[in-house]
């Protein structure tokens, strides 16, 4: 790579970072308004990438932002009820679209709430869990130290594809790779600094974050690169020079988020 693009590509990715760990240590409020703004730029990536996105469509994505918004907000409970109303008007919308694809209209806006709005709700719920917003900060840590280890190592030593059909290029070695590189991140953060992030110094609690992280996000990433593979695109969009779209870079997340939120939920219900 070249040294231009390199520094381009590493500047750009500090500031992503520095962005999502600061409204997340800024509070509960930040990191909703953090991933309101996430879900808008990623559903208008969703819309270009999926279909023609003209004059004629804004009011649909305007109602598939707004319900992911909603979602967003959806652990102040009246949003929930706000999302209903959007998903209601959408469906009543479609009736007046002169358009012979319905179906695939409505589908489109389904997946958009499924896919991008209903994942980052469950990151807001993460962070209102512990009633610490830091410990949405883990699964990000998690989340950029599995793709760092699994580049080392799948980039050193990979040989065998781990699902060569929709990514060539990841291996099981760098899958292991980033997943010890992670669950020692996990066994580090449990010994120094468990309250900061609002976890108990449990061992096992943090392996089991740890695992749980690694699966789904490299899952979420499988998922989009079958996306982008089916429509025959590289990147979803270009908003972080160097990185591609949104989607390019939360594309872990959108599996990860709602995983680790039921393991959370699940170890404080089981653990008593």
């Amino acid at each position: 790579m070249e040294l231009k693009k390199l520094t381009v590509r590493t500047l750009s990715g500090i500031i992503y970072c520095g962005i999502i760990v600061g409204c997340i240590l800024i509070g509960h409020e930040a990191v909703a308004i953090m991933a309101s703004a996430l879900a808008t730029i990623a559903a208008i990536e969703f819309s270009k990438i999926n279909s023609d996105l003209n004059a004629r469509r804004i009011p649909t994505l305007l109602l598939d932002i707004a319900g992911c918004i909603a979602l967003c907000f959806g652990v102040y409970v009246y949003p929930i009820i706000l999302w209903v109303a959007i998903m209601i008007a959408r469906f009543v919308e479609e009736l007046y679209i002169n358009d012979n694809k319905p179906l695939h209209n409505l589908a489109n806006s389904m997946m958009t709430q499924i896919y991008i709005g209903i994942p980052l709700a469950c990151a807001v719920g993460i962070s209102y869990l512990f009633s610490r917003p830091e410990a949405l900060l883990a699964v990000f840590l998690f989340l950029w130290i599995n793709d760092t280890g699994a580049f080392l190592v799948g980039s050193t030593i990979g040989r065998h594809r781990l699902f060569e059909r929709i990514s060539p290029k990841k291996s099981w070695e760098g899958f292991f790779g980033g997943a010890a590189f992670t669950v020692a991140a996990a066994l580090l953060f449990c010994y120094t600094c468990s309250g900061f992030f609002g976890f108990d110094n449990d061992a096992l609690l943090w392996i089991g974050l740890a695992v749980v992280t690694v699966i789904f996000g490299t899952w979420g990433d499988l998922v989009e690169s079958m996306i982008k593979r089916t429509l025959n695109i590289k990147d979803s969009g270009n908003i972080i020079p160097g990185h591609g779209g949104i989607l390019d870079r939360i594309d872990s997340l959108l599996l990860a988020a709602p995983a680790v939120l039921i393991y959370l939920i699940l170890w404080e219900l089981l653990r008593f």
